[in-house]
C-alpha cells in the first residue's frame, strides 16, 4: 500500500511542473486524494458493502468535486490534474500511467446492464472536457483532445479530436531551414498544437515549406547553368517588409 502511495506523489512530480514539495501534494491535489479515497470505496464495493461504499465516494466527491464510481477499476498511478468535474463511470477501467483532466467524463450510452463504460490502456491522455462514451477501448498511448467527444475505439498510439472525434495525423517538425524561415517572418512553426490542428496555422506552415522547397529549387538550377558558363543576372529583389506586428514578436524572441 505504501509503495503505490509513494508512486502516485511520483507521479504528480513528473507530470505536474507546479508540484514543489510532497507535502503540498500530500494536501493541496484532489485528484490524489480521490483516487486515495476510491481505493477505499472499490475495497467496499467488492466486500458486497455497497451502500457504504458509495456513501464513502460520495463524501469525497462533495470534497474533490471528482466523481469515481465504486465499481470502477483504477490502474497505478493515475493522475487527474485539477479534477473538478471529472467522472468516472461504474464499468469504467482505467490502465496504468493515465492522466485526466479537468472535465473529463468516462460515461455511457445505455441503461442496459453489463459492461457501459470504456476501458483506457496504459499511458492515455484525455484532455480538459472531453467526453469518452460507452464501452470503447482506447489503446494504449492514445491521445484525446480538449472537447472532444469519442463514441468510437481508438487505436493505440493514435491522436483524436473533435466532435466526433477523429484520428489526426501527427504533423512532422520542421525542418532547421523551415524554422529558421518561419521566425523570421514572426510564425512559430512549434506553436502549432498537434492535438487540435489549427486550420490557419496549419496553411501558413505549408506555405512555408512550400516557398522553402521552391527557394532550394531555384538555387540548383542556378547552380547548373553557372557550371555551364550560362550567365546568369542576379535578381534583384525587393525586401521583405514584416508587418507592425511580426516585427514586435521578432524583436521580443530576440529579447
Amino acid at each position: 500500500m505504501f509503495q503505490r502511495i509513494r508512486d502516485d506523489i511520483a507521479s504528480v512530480f513528473q507530470r505536474d511542473p507546479a508540484a514543489r514539495t510532497t507535502w503540498e501534494v500530500l494536501t493541496c491535489y484532489p485528484g490524489l486524494h480521490a483516487v486515495w479515497a476510491h481505493r477505499l470505496s472499490h475495497w467496499l464495493w467488492h466486500r458486497g458493502l455497497r451502500w457504504l461504499a458509495r456513501w464513502h465516494a460520495g463524501i469525497w466527491r462533495w470534497l474533490t468535486g471528482i466523481e469515481i464510481h465504486p465499481g470502477a477499476r483504477i490502474g497505478r498511478r493515475l493522475f487527474i490534474d485539477h479534477g473538478m468535474g471529472v467522472v468516472i463511470g461504474e464499468t469504467a477501467d482505467v490502465g496504468d500511467d493515465v492522466t485526466l483532466y479537468h472535465g473529463v467524463t468516462l460515461g455511457g450510452v445505455s441503461w442496459n446492464n453489463g459492461k457501459r463504460h470504456p476501458t483506457l490502456g496504459n499511458g492515455v491522455v484525455i484532455g480538459a472536457g472531453a467526453k469518452v462514451l460507452g464501452p470503447i477501448e482506447i489503446g494504449v498511448g492514445a491521445r484525446i483532445g480538449s472537447n472532444s467527444v469519442v463514441v468510437k475505439p481508438v487505436p493505440a498510439g493514435a491522436t483524436v479530436v473533435g466532435i466526433p472525434a477523429r484520428i489526426v495525423q501527427e504533423a512532422q517538425p520542421p525542418s532547421e531551414a523551415h524554422t529558421a524561415l518561419a521566425q523570421s517572418l514572426g510564425f512559430d512553426a512549434y506553436g502549432l498544437s498537434r492535438d487540435m490542428p489549427d486550420p490557419v496555422a496549419l496553411t501558413l506552415s505549408k506555405m512555408l515549406t512550400h516557398i522553402q522547397q521552391q527557394d532550394a529549387q531555384l538555387h540548383r538550377i542556378c547552380e547548373a547553368l553557372r557550371a555551364h558558363d550560362v550567365g546568369i543576372r542576379e535578381a534583384d529583389l525587393e525586401t521583405l517588409e514584416l508587418p507592425a506586428f511580426c516585427r514586435d514578436a521578432t524583436a521580443a524572441d530576440r529579447d
